[in-house]
């Protein structure tokens, strides 16, 4: 069971962190990794529920879903593949709070970081919190370079239309107060939630903090799903939410 109940706010002093966070893990064909990272994250005392929704699985991820038991779990299935950011807006709906963040099923993130997350949720400072591999000197595994060539580029023309100084847009790891996200209408399904929920945020005026996390990244071979056709949808989506973002900024409501 993890040790960290406490953490260190800015302000001085310690804030409680036990059963605050709920997560929502879209997976889909993941049998290889699934049941060490559901291990991991419910072994964390600051976790109340984790929401995993299945998109489709056909490589014995349902099955393993299917055995599992434990009161922090609530597993959501899907007949089709519909895509990741299907599968988030499926779980946002079923998720408690007050906080609500993104784990995936792959282990390329490691779910202790996300202790880092909540001090600035729970003093009030933030309304959202983002990992960056890139903000931290933190362990990351060296990869592809034209990956990281085209996420410095899509955070980079993502900054640009929505004026703010992200240093990793595309990261998994984003933890938002529920309030805050009840009030976001999300449509994209696949991978271009990332920009679709940066740019929404940013257009209403959410205070937005990043914190260093580690990175264990997958190779192709080894699973990792997401490739150069995302990366043009990513570019479609901040160019679209940054036009559409705009036309109806008076109609937005502001959190702050």
């Amino acid at each position: 069971m993890c040790s960290i109940c406490l953490a260190w706010d800015r302000n001085g002093g310690f804030v409680k962190m036990d059963a605050k966070l709920s997560l929502v893990m879209p997976a889909f064909n993941e049998a290889q990794t699934i049941t060490e990272t559901i291990n991991r994250v419910v072994s964390l005392n600051f976790v109340n529920q984790l929401v995993i929704v299945d998109d489709g699985s056909t490589d014995g991820t349902r099955q393993i879903l299917n055995d599992l038991k434990h009161e922090k779990i609530k597993i959501v299935f899907h007949e089709k593949n519909q895509g990741k950011g299907a599968a988030l807006h499926t779980g946002f709906k079923v998720a408690k709070g007050p906080f609500i963040g993104v784990q995936d099923a792959d282990l390329e993130y490691d779910p202790s970081d996300l202790a880092k997350f909540l001090p600035p949720l729970l003093s009030g400072q933030a309304d959202a919190v983002f990992g960056s591999r890139f903000r931290s000197g933190e362990v990351g595994r060296v990869l592809y370079f034209w990956h990281s060539l085209g996420n410095n580029f899509l955070t980079t023309l993502s900054n640009m239309t929505t004026n703010i100084n992200l240093t990793d847009m595309e990261t998994c790891y984003k933890v938002i107060r529920k309030d805050v996200l009840d009030k976001i209408s999300l449509t994209e399904k696949r991978f271009g939630f990332e920009p679709e929920i940066t740019a929404k945020l940013a257009s209403r005026g959410a205070r937005i903090y990043e914190v260093g996390i580690s990175y264990y990244g997958r190779t192709y071979d080894e699973g990792k799903k997401i490739g150069w056709k995302d990366g043009v949808r990513a570019i479609y989506c901040i160019l679209k939410f940054w036009f559409t973002e705009r036309s109806n900024r008076k109609n937005l409501k502001k959190f702050l």
